[in-house]
């Protein structure tokens, strides 16, 4: 998931005309201004020249800048820059909700390649870096510090916590060290490494912003909030403490723009590292799951059901046959606890659980009727959906490309038929069609083919009424069947 700064230094060539306001100065006549400015840089030079011997450097806002060179020097050489060639294709992604969204980005039009940045873990080769930095490619090089370039394998990736291991045919190479972001403070000093742009082992600094932040389609993973300038680049590059120590992988910014915008967010370590052993054992992640969806609780919910603080996580949705239900949790239910764990928000919930091998015992503690009970559920497995091999989306009718569910899709979401629109152009989003929606049907005909949609709009004179899905909630939308023939 482009930022282009310029930094433009003026410079002042003209010449003062000679006037009855230049003076002389020895042989020279010297502006008036000119004299002034002289004095003041003279003043500043005299000044920073008493102090430096006696204040640490600050940066403009009064924080003193630690020395990263120390730092920079040490784990430098464990930084890659991976560059990444893949076939085009439709990328496609998911909620971690019970109730998930899929939704499409616009295919590239041709071949495409994209670089990235990760961290050598291992002495023998094996490199940590974000799984949407090496999803789908046909050619994985990686780069070290001393120029040496290596062909890469993926040992595995997985998609829902954004981690990717790689593998590369190397000995004795640099590592980094990995610390613990649970003894991270919000305003400690940070480190990013990376290929921001390209530009191999650019260092950039500044400190933690929020722990535990939440990100929308993320919903398992509580991410380190960081204000350090991360760009298109940084993605799989460590982010370090002043320790010398890993806390986080650079996976995320918030931008209007595409670039940095003050908002960058880390994978934390620990959560990466557990990823990672599962993948160099199996080359597969398992996780936890007893089906259910939740949301969080604010003060108006919370007192709705007799809690005294808005914690925990309100179950919206139990599973029909799944491990949830068949342990009799309900809807309305909040979940104060797993297994001895205090479940301060949703995610906790979802991450406790999912900790939890397939088979275990999930003990519950939870909220009904304003009480506290507890509840036993056996943990089912949690398969994270994979995109099915499609072919090229075939163009449709209406300024939208659609394509036909997947059997896992339709079981997932819990209907029998439907198209999901991957793209809309102009006129489809001005109607009110979103890229994500599922069309279940138009003018009240249920459609499961691009060739139906399309016969029905042959159909229809002027407007049609498409009945979609978003998230959980059924809209009719409608939009002209032949905007060209001006009937709209």
């Amino acid at each position: 998931m482009d930022l282009d700064m310029d930094i433009r230094v003026g410079m002042d060539t003209g010449r003062p005309e000679r006037s009855e306001d230049t003076e002389r100065i020895g042989a020279r006549r010297v502006h008036p201004g000119r004299r002034v400015l002289a004095v003041i840089g003279l003043a500043v030079v005299l000044a920073f020249s008493g102090l430096a011997a006696c204040a640490p450097m600050h940066t403009a806002s009064g924080w003193p800048v630690p020395d990263l060179a120390e730092l920079v020097q040490a784990n430098g050489a464990a930084v890659v820059n991976i560059g990444v060639e893949r076939q085009a294709a439709q990328p496609r992604r998911y909620s971690d909700r019970l109730q998930r969204e899929p939704w499409a980005v616009p295919p590239p039009a041709a071949d495409e390649s994209s670089l990235g940045s990760g961290f050598i873990v291992s002495a023998d080769g094996f490199i940590l870096t974000n799984a949407h930095v090496v999803a789908r490619g046909t050619q994985i090089n990686v780069k070290l510090t001393d120029r040496r370039e290596f062909k890469a394998r993926v040992i595995g990736l997985d998609a829902v916590a954004d981690v990717a291991l790689l593998k590369i045919d190397a000995s004795d190479l640099p590592t980094v060290r990995v610390g613990s972001p649970d003894h991270a403070r919000v305003g400690e000093a940070v480190v990013a490494i990376g290929s921001p742009f390209g530009f191999s082992n650019t260092v950039t600094a500044g400190i933690i912003s929020a722990k535990g932040r939440l990100l929308p389609g993320a919903e398992y993973m509580q991410f380190l909030q960081t204000d350090v300038p991360v760009n298109p680049g940084n993605s799989g590059g460590p982010l370090f403490n002043l320790q010398g120590e890993v806390i986080g992988i650079n996976s995320r910014i918030y931008s209007s723009s595409g670039g940095y915008q003050g908002l960058s967010f880390a994978i934390p370590i620990d959560v990466a590292m557990r990823i990672k052993d599962q993948l160099q054992a199996s080359g597969t992640v398992t996780r936890g799951r007893i089906g259910v969806a939740v949301q969080e609780l604010n003060q108006a919910l919370a007192a709705s059901f007799g809690l005294a603080r808005p914690a925990g996580a309100l179950v919206s949705h139990v599973e029909a046959g799944g491990a949830a239900a068949q342990a009799g949790l309900k809807s309305g239910d909040v979940i104060l606890g797993v297994q001895g764990r205090e479940v301060v928000q949703a995610a906790d919930a979802l991450g406790f659980i999912a900790d939890l091998p397939p088979g275990e015992t999930a003990r519950l503690r939870i909220w009904r009727d304003r009480a506290e009970q507890g509840v036993e559920a056996v943990v089912d497995r949690f398969d994270a959906p994979q995109p099915p091999a499609v072919a090229a989306p075939e163009p449709a009718p209406l300024g939208i490309v659609v394509r036909p569910l997947a059997l896992r899709e339709r079981q997932v979401l819990g209907i029998e038929t439907g198209l999901l629109v991957q793209r809309v152009n102009a006129t489809a989003s001005r109607a009110g069609v979103k890229a994500g929606d599922l069309i279940v049907a138009i003018n009240g005909q249920p459609v499961d083919s691009v060739e139906a949609l399309a016969r029905e709009v042959m159909l229809a004179d002027s407007t049609v009424a498409l009945l979609v899905q978003r998230g959980t909630t059924r809209l009719f939308v409608p939009i002209c069947a032949k905007p060209g023939a001006g009937v709209c």
